[in-house]
């Protein structure tokens, strides 16, 4: 098999280029670009579960040691645990850090949501200009007649578009998105872990919330 026959620019141009086009089009230029920013942190490190839990565990000594109301929030490389902290140690009460916490995390399975369903469309979309560069070939056909080479060519280029068309959405756009996806579903089982964690270790140190006046 000669795997250079496989090789059509304007194939590629059509499914890549339609695809790109429709999926703006569908999803909104804001969508799009956040999608971009998600695949570009997929290169890098993710969540540090045990860097974090090394670092709460400081604060949690001193909480301990020194009470909620001496106690100074610790600033972290982390947006959500310097929040947390800070309300837990502000207002005196875990139900602030859980609130906080499952403030973050809608907010984190927002933006995946949106990634995934950028990608998702754009896998559906794929295959779709797969077909409209197979009717694109076929429409160059001479109307006179056809000749042996016009008429290979077309079939040529009716094939490879259709199969651009399933491997951009099977091999490319549907793993990225499902990629995206169970990182974020990742992260957030790490990060539950580390917050269940952390209210255990503090359960003693916060004073339970008034239901009322006796």
């Amino acid at each position: 098999m000669n795997l250079m026959n496989l090789v059509d620019g304007p194939s590629a141009a059509i499914v890549l280029g339609g695809t790109l086009l429709a999926t703006v089009l569908r999803a909104g230029i804001g969508d799009c670009r956040h999608t971009l920013a998600r695949l570009g942190q997929l290169t890098a490190s993710g969540f540090d579960a045990s860097a974090a839990r090394a670092e709460l565990a400081q604060q949690i000594q001193e909480i301990r040691r020194d009470g909620l109301l001496r106690a100074v929030p610790h600033h972290y490389d982390d947006e959500e645990f310097d929040e947390a902290t800070g309300a837990l140690i502000g207002n005196r009460s875990l139900k602030a850090l859980l609130a906080t916490h499952e403030k973050h995390q809608r907010r984190r399975l927002g933006q995946s949501t949106r990634a995934v369903r950028t990608l998702a469309q754009g896998a559906e979309l794929a295959p779709v200009f797969g077909l409209a560069g197979t009717l694109v070939s076929l429409s160059q056909l001479p109307a006179e007649g056809v000749a042996h080479g016009a008429y290979a060519g077309a079939i040529s280029m009716a094939v490879v578009t259709t199969l651009y068309g399933l491997l951009l959405a099977n091999l490319v756009l549907s793993p990225l998105s499902r990629v995206i996806e169970r990182r974020a579903m990742a992260e957030e089982r790490e990060r539950q872990a580390l917050i269940d964690w952390l209210t255990e270790q503090l359960a003693e140190a916060c004073p339970p919330a008034r239901t009322g006046a006796s």
